[in-house]
C-alpha cells in the first residue's frame, strides 16, 4: 500500500520545477561529454599521438583546425581524459594550457609557463639573455634526479593563430625548436578556427613545425539542431514525478514544432553552429519558467533570443550624455564626409560648433576642457580608439581617432535615447542625409 502510495505520490510544482531545472542542466553538460565519439578516427589519432609523448618520451607538435563550435576543444578534453587514465601518463605528464586571448605577447607568456609549472621558486631573481634561455633553463629544471630524462610537458594554445603575431613568433619558434630536438620531451597542440594559419607562420616557425593537421568541420544540418534543442530541454524518464516530466516533454515537443520557434533557432543556426551559445540561449529560457508559469512559451524564446542578439555598444549609448552623443554624431558626420578617414578631437569640437552655430542655442555651449573629458570617456568606453602607430608624443587634441560604431548602431541610439532633444535628433538624421 505505501510502495503505490509513493509511485502515485506527485511532488510540489515548486519542486518539480527546482529539479526539473537542475537535471536538465546536468544532461546539458553530459550529452555535450559524448560528442567526440562521432569523431573517433581523429580521436584515436590524437590520442596516439599525445601518449607517444606522455609514455615513451617522444615529441610532437600537431594543430587541430576547425570551425567554432565544430568540437576541438571538447575532442582535445576527451583525449586527455583517456591519456590520464594511465598510471605513468597521470605521475609524469605536466600540462601548460595558454591562451592568445590572454597571453597577448611572449613576457606575459612565460609568466604563465612558470607559473603553471610551478617554477617561480626556481627562477626567482633570475636573470636571462635570450627567451629561449628562459625556456631552457625551465624545461631543465623539469628533469628527475636520477638518469632519466625531463619530464614530458604538453602545451595547448589556444586561439594558436593570435600567438603567430607575436613579434618575431619567439614562442612558437622556440617550442616548436624544442619539439623538433632531443632536448626535452614535449607536445605542442594548437587549436585554431582559421584554415590558413599555416601561412601565418614565418618560414623558419613553419620549417620547424610537423605539419601535422587534424582538421574538425562541422556537418550539423537544421533538423539536427532542432533535434538537439528538445533532447537538450526533455527531461529523463527517471524524473522523481513521472506525470510532470510526461507534461514538460510534451510541452517541450509542441514548442519545437512552432512556427516562430523554428524560425527564431533558424536564425541562431545560421549566426552560430556553436553548441555553447545554443544552451545560452536555452538557459534563458529556462530562467523565465516559474511556478505560475511551468512551461516555455514561443514569447520566452522570442525574448530570448532578443537577449542574446542584443547590441551592447548600441545599448551602451543609452547611457551617455547629450554632449557624448552629440560627438557621437559630430564624428559620424566627419566619417560621412571624408570616407572613414580618422580624424582628431579638433575636428569633432569644429564640427560641434557648426551645429551650435546653425541653432543659436546656448544651451550646448560647453568649455573646451568639459569637452576634451567626454571625449576621453568615449575613449575609455572603447567607442573610439587611436589610430594604430599614432604618435605617442602628439597632443591629445590632434591624435588621431577612429569611431568603433556604424551607422545602424547611432540610428538605433538616437531612436531610443531617453528624452533626446528634438535638435539633436534632427541634426543626427541630417548627419547621414
Amino acid at each position: 500500500m505505501s510502495k503505490r502510495k509513493v509511485k502515485d505520490a506527485h511532488l510540489p510544482m515548486g519542486e518539480c520545477i527546482t529539479q526539473s531545472l537542475i537535471q536538465i542542466y546536468i544532461l546539458q553538460l553530459q550529452k555535450h561529454d559524448g560528442y567526440c565519439s562521432q569523431k573517433l578516427c581523429l580521436f584515436r589519432h590524437l590520442l596516439e599521438l599525445l601518449k607517444r609523448t606522455a609514455v615513451h618520451g617522444e615529441s610532437n607538435s600537431v594543430l587541430i583546425v576547425g570551425p567554432r563550435g565544430a568540437g576541438k576543444t571538447m575532442l582535445l578534453k576527451c583525449v586527455l581524459r583517456e591519456l590520464l587514465e594511465e598510471k605513468e601518463a597521470q605521475k609524469n605528464l605536466l600540462q601548460v594550457h595558454l591562451n592568445g586571448l590572454l597571453q597577448t605577447d611572449d613576457r606575459i607568456a612565460l609568466k604563465e609557463i612558470t607559473r603553471q609549472l610551478h617554477l617561480e621558486n626556481v627562477v626567482g631573481d633570475k636573470v636571462f639573455g635570450s627567451f629561449a634561455e628562459n625556456l631552457a633553463f625551465l624545461l631543465e629544471a623539469l628533469k628527475k634526479g636520477d638518469r632519466s630524462s625531463s619530464r614530458p610537458v604538453l602545451f595547448i594554445l589556444d586561439e594558436f593563430d593570435l600567438f603567430a603575431h607575436h613579434k618575431n613568433q619567439t614562442l612558437l619558434y622556440n617550442l616548436f625548436d624544442v619539439s623538433q630536438s632531443a632536448q626535452a620531451p614535449i607536445a605542442v597542440v594548437g587549436i585554431t578556427c582559421r584554415l590558413d594559419v599555416l601561412e601565418l607562420l614565418e618560414k623558419r616557425v613553419k620549417s620547424r613545425f610537423s605539419h601535422r593537421q587534424i582538421h574538425l568541420l562541422s556537418s550539423l544540418t537544421f533538423t539536427k539542431y532542432l533535434e538537439r534543442v528538445q533532447t537538450q530541454l526533455s527531461l529523463p524518464d527517471d524524473f522523481p514525478d513521472t506525470k510532470f516530466a510526461e507534461d514538460w516533454n510534451d510541452s517541450i515537443k509542441t514548442l519545437c514544432e512552432d512556427k516562430s520557434v523554428e524560425d527564431v533557432l533558424q536564425r541562431h543556426f545560421n549566426s552560430s553552429k556553436d553548441f555553447r551559445s545554443m544552451q545560452m540561449l536555452l538557459m534563458l529560457c529556462l530562467s523565465r519558467v516559474t511556478v505560475a508559469k511551468p512551461a516555455i512559451k514561443p514569447a520566452d524564446l522570442q525574448e530570448a533570443s532578443r537577449l542574446c542578439f542584443a547590441d551592447a555598444k548600441a545599448n551602451m549609448l543609452h547611457g551617455l550624455s547629450i554632449l557624448e552623443l552629440c560627438l557621437i554624431i559630430a564624428m559620424k558626420h566627419l566619417n560621412d564626409v571624408y570616407e572613414g578617414e580618422p580624424f582628431n578631437l579638433q575636428m569633432v569640437h569644429n564640427e560641434f560648433k557648426k551645429f551650435l552655430q546653425r541653432k543659436s542655442n546656448s544651451m550646448y555651449n560647453f568649455e573646451q576642457p568639459v569637452i576634451m573629458k567626454a571625449f576621453e570617456h568615449l575613449q575609455q568606453l572603447e567607442l573610439i580608439r587611436p589610430v594604430d602607430g599614432s604618435a605617442a608624443k602628439t597632443q591629445r587634441e590632434y591624435q588621431l581617432m577612429r569611431l568603433m560604431l556604424d551607422h545602424s548602431q547611432i540610428m538605433e541610439a538616437l531612436q531610443k535615447y531617453p528624452q533626446c532633444p528634438t535638435e539633436v535628433k534632427q541634426w543626427g538624421m541630417s548627419a547621414f542625409g
